[in-house]
């Protein structure tokens, strides 16, 4: 991980977060906790503020998600901040995910069309 960081320190054109011994259930527990703790009225509560209590506060939400090992479930990762991306399976297990496998998985995330929810009779 340092060798990454060190590597990777001056980009500024993607965010790449690596999650161990992370907990959707526990994450979102523990942001309502804070919210709680914090006396915020329950009238004051939306999606920015919750998302603003989360352990990823000020990353944006991830646009594609690789799921390596051929597994076909969230597993409880990110279950907040999925709500819109892609997902990507692959029956390749991570220690062996390599650069050949990154170029597949963005081909077929550019060939989707990204519709944030939104219907195919809503698109903007």
């Amino acid at each position: 991980m340092r060798h990454a960081i060190e590597l990777t320190k001056d980009n500024d054109r993607l965010t790449l977060s690596v999650a161990f011994d992370y907990g959707g259930r526990d994450e979102l527990v523990e942001a309502v906790k804070h919210i709680v703790a914090d006396g915020i009225p329950s009238e004051d509560i939306d999606e920015s503020l919750v998302s603003g209590y989360l352990y990823t506060a000020g990353l944006p939400d991830p646009d594609l998600i690789i799921r390596t090992a051929g597994e076909m479930r969230l597993s409880n990762f990110l279950l907040w901040q999925a709500a819109y991306s892609e997902y990507y399976a692959t029956p390749t297990y991570w220690p062996d995910f390599g650069p050949k496998d990154i170029e597949k998985a963005l081909v077929a995330y550019s060939e989707r069309e990204r519709r944030f929810g939104r219907l195919d009779t809503q698109r903007e």
